[in-house]
């Protein structure tokens, strides 16, 4: 029997587990958090379940009926609290892939290593951020952090809150602050209608395949008309106010390449602002696979979802931003072709269609190069170091770099805890832009290494372990 091997267990991962199965392969599907369903499903624990549950979700049935079957089925073990902090790579096969399972910070954790026939990838993506002056104050939320406390603790981020930043991300994130009683200032839509009519309104037709979402998307219209909440487009936030925390925001309406209007600027207040500017795929454990990278930050697959690496798959996020419905169909192609089969001739449909309506959603609220004019020199854009955006344009102006790595090990840009999941691909556009050249190592913040905090013991007992396994 197969083995397969799937990392992630958000929408793409439970569909590439299921379809494995459904093809007789033994599956172990790995899950860094206490249950399945990723960041879209996130969800109470089963200790504080909710009655209404499903209130705070799309395709919740779908979810239910996908964990079902999972944890019905023998042949597939679902292990949560697992956590991949090493990959060996190997010729011609998937590679080893080790794990520790438990608590992040909690002791006695469990090494494993597996040794699978196939590995399916579906490790989702990061939000990004453009900062802006005062974006490092308390009360500045990404959206999505605030869309898991919501979701997943019922806790609101601020009584008063501005959303902001591009993608319709933006609206589910307003309906779950208002289910935990935040009041909602505003929604700050940084695309123009010109931009927006270039990624929804051409060739409209081509939509009628993704109807579904106009549903979606007319659900959230209704509850924005309802409690009268604002929805610009064509602004931003370009400054965060306050002495301890959050006390306002300056909005101000944006020029076609997203630069600031000046004039236009208007003050809100607000104790919380939640900010988001679409998503980066979450590379590392596939890069330290040795997969392919193309120029867009996404892992490069062919038709069946196979990379570069013999045996190694990828599906959701990581393959390009396109949404649950696209992550979904890709998660069961990979898992199909994972196991041996042949993909369902519905799944190949599905994913065409969410591929289109992806590209949709990039031309549509892509983030343009403009927005740099409101980042002033004093914002600091590496938190981790405290780099400031000044710091990184002077270097770049003094040494004439074009090597990404060398204006970051200058600067120390990207070089801290988070080893620039935050501001990577921020400072590459500010060094690119400073310089007015391309960089010779473009991407290159992409390529970090997997950050799991694994205490020297556990390194022990993990070889000790593997040792083990290969005496005969």
């Amino acid at each position: 029997m197969t083995e397969v091997l799937v990392v992630g267990g958000g929408p793409a991962g439970m569909a590439a587990a299921l379809a494995a199965r459904r093809h007789g392969a033994r599956v172990v599907l790995l899950e860094a958090g206490d249950d399945v369903g990723g960041q879209y499903w996130r969800h109470l624990p089963a200790g504080r379940a909710d009655a209404g549950e499903r209130h705070w979700h799309h395709g919740w049935d779908r979810f239910l009926a996908l964990r079902a079957a999972l944890r019905d089925d023998a042949d597939c073990e679902i292990v949560t609290g697992a956590h991949v902090w090493s990959v060996d790579r190997r010729d011609g096969a998937p590679p080893l892939v080790h794990v520790v399972v438990g608590e992040p910070d909690g002791q006695g954790r469990e090494p494993r290593t597996y040794d699978p026939a196939a590995l399916v990838l579906a490790t989702g993506a990061y939000e990004r951020t453009l900062p802006f002056p005062g974006w490092d104050l308390p009360g500045v939320f990404t959206a999505g952090a605030a869309q898991a406390l919501a979701k997943g603790e019922r806790v609101a981020v601020g009584r008063r809150v501005l959303v902001a930043g591009a993608g319709p991300f933006l609206l589910p994130v307003v309906s779950s602050l208002l289910r935990t009683g935040a009041e909602v200032a505003g929604v700050v839509e940084a695309a123009r209608p010109a931009q927006l009519a270039a990624g929804w309104a051409t060739r409209p037709w081509e939509l009628l395949a993704a109807r579904r979402k106009a549903g979606e998307l007319a659900g959230y219209a209704r509850e924005l008309a309802a409690r009268r909440i604002p929805y610009r487009t064509g602004a931003a936030v370009v400054a965060a106010h306050g002495t301890d925390r959050v006390e306002a925001v300056t909005v101000a309406r944006l020029a076609r390449q997203w630069a600031p209007v000046p004039g236009t600027e208007r003050r809100i207040e607000v104790d919380a602002v939640c900010v988001s500017h679409g998503f980066l795929p979450r590379t590392e454990l596939a890069t330290a696979a040795g997969c392919a990278v193309g120029a867009d930050g996404a892992v490069t697959v062919d038709a069946r979802q196979l990379t570069s690496v013999p045996g190694v798959l990828t599906a959701g996020e990581l393959t390009g931003i396109g949404g649950v419905d696209l992550a979904l169909a890709e998660g069961e192609i990979a898992g199909s072709v994972a196991a041996g089969g042949t993909p369902a001739p519905g799944a190949v449909r599905e994913r065409a269609v969410f591929r289109r309506f992806a590209a949709r959603l990039a031309a549509a609220h892509g983030i343009r190069p403009g927005w740099q004019a409101w980042v002033d020199d004093g914002t600091v854009v590496c938190r981790c170091e405290d780099v400031t955006a000044g710091a990184l344009r002077r270097t770049a102006e003094l040494t004439g770099s074009r090597g990404l790595r060398s204006l970051k090990l200058t600067t120390r840009a990207g070089l801290g805890l988070c080893q620039g999941r935050t501001c990577g691909r921020t400072v590459e556009d500010l060094l690119t832009g400073a310089n007015g050249v391309e960089l010779l190592d473009p991407g290159r913040t992409a390529h970090r290494p997997i950050a799991i905090p694994v205490r020297l013991g556990e390194l022990s007992d993990s070889t000790r372990t593997r040792n083990r396994e290969d005496l005969p």
